[in-house]
């Protein structure tokens, strides 16, 4: 779908005048929203005056002649603009909008401003829009909420008092495993501002293919920005992760040229949108070495490996990288990823065991800390700052990093206790690469089961550091979209939208509340989208929580003892020792704590007590292929009076082809047995595959009438 400004303009200008938004469906909502009698009506008679730094009052008032319409737009000085206030207005007989930064200091270049310096008061009467902020950004987020308080072209009289509980309220997207065309961005950019995100985290390179030119690196784009199927996985099954030229004619993909870039970055910044840029190392760098094999300890072509972090080539390479990359972005904060390096190369690698050696290191984690630490030294010495992903904390953090927290709130919880600032985006409430409802009504998605209601539930400060060293130092957080199963503009604004609107209230709202009424809000935001030529998630009808999910089960297993002859997994633990016999099923995907996980096959028995007749047994098995969850090959039910001699009362091979994308096996026994232990088993179907099941139900149709 290409982005359109015209479009877009035009369905905002229609939103101004006939939208039927009233101020309770505003997102994020105002923290202070004082309603009062009368309304102000929009006509084209309204004048603007602006009292602002002239870069920002330049940029206010093309902003407003895009956006709203206006064309009567005046710049002032304070002298002159507070002294014609204070009589009342400038011409009693029009209706005015004033907007007055009230210091006009100029923000540091590349720092994202404090959650003061974003906020923002209005006064609106019958006649005058009075906005004061202490930034032009907080004028442009007071536009924002003019925006969404207008209902047919008027809005109600009102005081509001508004500031954002979080600097950084973010989205990132992965541009690498497939490409976003510029007009798409700033399509994103444009919707971020409206819901007063602020933060583009922008993915650009990683094994998928490099999309930003480097003047000095010409490969890097040359050879690995085109590849030759746009499935992912195909690419990496069928053609071994090849890459294309891009005059080939199967060759799919493309790039950033730094014009492009630039002209992204200034069209985010006119939208108080700052845009950290994320350039993978040492890990996630298959295609660097796949254009310069000779950063790899193999030092061979095609070899999918990381950046040798013990060859000093591979410093010249990313310091002469990131030296074009600071001239292209302002922000403060450049993202290095650290994210998922394999290290196995650096195991074998003559050069890193030496290097090892000599720093008399004792782990490939602390050679990356050694890599992550230089890397570090050059930031800061040019007025640059890093962060990473958490694994960037393994070994040792660097002195003057900061951390986005994924793999869960414990490691960015860390952080935050040693004085680093932290973004929290962890994958069980912020990757919106996820099903968002029943997954056999989306379409393809990385695993996993995140809707809005669960995202909206987070919280990035636990109640025990509230008001706390901890609190302060939790910067933000952000939405995280991977996109290796999403190939097309109309997909990527669908797994983005709604979801995204969570982070945005979670960002701002000093305190949330109930989700139904949030939802209802999400609701009229979606078809606000939808009308500005988007492609969001049907909220309205979603199906929501599975049946199974929604009941308590009552059967004879229930609260027994279980005995795991195969230990769960502790990530997957769910509810522990009690989670298969506790009355509750899984919902839709593997995270939320329904599910339990075993990565060395299945093996639990259920102690009764005594002797009971069995008739009937059930199970389910979760079946999700994009994140190695697989159907077993093999279930086998048995028996037993003294946990010693189990007699097979089944076994079977539920026959789920391992291509299959999302499925839920019901084992389901019926039969005659008895027993005071019955024994479950289940062989993976994959090596390095899992197995995740839920509450084994025995003699369950007993129950039903109870």
């Amino acid at each position: 779908m290409k982005y359109n400004k015209r479009i877009l303009f035009s369905a905002v200008l229609l939103l101004m005048f006939f939208n039927l938004t009233i101020a309770q469906d505003m997102i994020p909502k105002p923290n202070s929203y004082t309603p009062l009698k009368g309304s102000f009506s929009w006509d084209s008679d309204v004048i603007v005056y602006i009292n602002a730094d002239h870069s920002d009052a330049n940029r206010l008032k093309h902003y407003i002649k895009e956006v709203f319409g206006f064309t009567k737009i005046l710049k002032h000085s304070s002298k002159h603009l507070l002294k014609s206030c204070a009589n009342g207005c400038f011409e009693d007989n029009k209706k005015t909008l004033t907007l007055t930064c009230t210091n006009k200091a100029n923000l540091p270049k590349g720092y994202l401003p404090t959650q003061q310096q974003q906020g923002y008061n209005i006064q609106i009467d019958a006649k005058h829009i009075y906005v004061t902020a202490p930034t032009a950004c907080g004028l442009f987020y007071a536009l924002q909420t003019l925006r969404q308080l207008t209902t047919n072209g008027k809005i109600q009289c009102a005081t509001i008092t508004d500031s954002p509980r979080f600097m950084y309220r973010g989205l990132q997207l992965d541009c690498s495993r497939h490409f976003w065309t510029k007009d798409f961005i700033k399509k994103q950019l444009d919707a971020m501002a409206y819901f007063k995100l602020n933060v583009f985290h922008w993915h650009l390179v990683d094994g998928g293919g490099w999309r930003l030119q480097i003047k000095k690196y010409p490969r890097l784009v040359r050879e690995t920005a085109y590849r030759t199927y746009s499935s992912w996985d195909k690419w990496r099954k069928e053609d071994e992760r090849g890459f294309a030229h891009k005059q080939d004619s199967n060759a799919y993909g493309g790039y950033y040229t730094q014009e492009d870039v630039k002209e992204i970055v200034r069209y985010a910044s006119d939208r108080h949108i700052e845009i950290i840029p994320e350039i993978e190392m040492p890990g996630h760098s298959e295609e660097v070495t796949f254009a310069y094999p000779e950063l790899s300890c193999s030092k061979k072509n095609n070899s999918h490996e990381d950046l040798c972090p013990s060859d000093e080539r591979t410093y010249v390479f990313m310091t002469n990288v990131l030296k074009e990359v600071f001239k292209l972005f302002p922000s403060k904060y450049i993202h290095i990823g650290g994210d998922e390096a394999m290290r196995s190369t650096w195991e074998t690698c003559e050069r890193c065991q030496e290097k090892m050696r000599e720093l008399q290191l004792t782990s490939t984690a602390q050679l990356q800390s050694y890599f992550t630490h230089r890397i570090e030294q050059f930031l800061n010495k040019n007025g640059r700052k890093l962060i990473g992903w958490d694994e960037i904390m393994e070994g040792e953090l660097a002195p003057n990093a900061a951390v986005t927290s994924w793999r869960g709130e414990q490691y960015g919880l860390k952080a935050a206790k040693l004085g680093h600032k932290v973004v929290m985006s962890p994958v069980g409430y912020c990757y919106i690469d996820m099903f968002q409802d029943a997954p056999n009504t989306q379409p393809k998605a990385q695993g996993g089961y995140l809707p809005l209601r669960r995202i909206y539930s987070y919280d990035p400060v636990p109640k025990q550091y509230k008001g706390t060293q901890v609190e302060s130092n939790i910067i933000g957080l952000q939405a995280c979209l991977w996109t290796e199963y999403v190939e097309d503009s109309a997909h990527a604004e669908y797994m983005i939208y709604p979801r995204v609107l969570a982070i945005a209230e979670t960002g701002w709202a000093a305190q949330k509340e109930d989700y139904n009424k949030f939802r209802v809000r999400a609701i009229t935001a979606v078809d606000t989208l939808k009308s500005w030529g988007f492609n969001p998630f049907d909220l309205a009808n979603e199906k929501g929580v599975r049946t199974q999910a929604r009941k308590i089960y009552k059967h004879d297993a229930r609260d027994k003892n279980i005995i795991y002859n195969a230990p769960y997994a502790e990530k997957y633990r769910a509810e522990g020792d009690s989670t298969l016999v506790n009355g509750k099923a899984g919902d839709w995907g593997y995270i939320e704590g329904g599910w339990q996980g075993f990565i060395n096959g299945f093996d639990v028995v259920i102690d009764f007590g005594k002797d009971i007749d069995i008739s009937s047994v059930k199970a389910d098995f979760l079946h999700i292929n994009t994140v190695w969850i697989f159907t077993p090959n093999e279930i086998e039910l048995s028996v037993s009076s003294d946990n010693k001699i189990f007699t097979t009362i089944d076994k079977r091979d539920p026959n789920i082809k391992k291509e299959q994308v999302y499925y839920i096996y019901p084992y389901n026994w019926k039969g005659q047995a008895k027993g005071r232990y019955l024994r479950l088993k289940a062989k993976g179907n994959i090596i390095g595959g899992w197995i995740f099941t839920d509450e084994i139900r025995v003699n369950e149709e007993k129950y039903k009438n109870n």
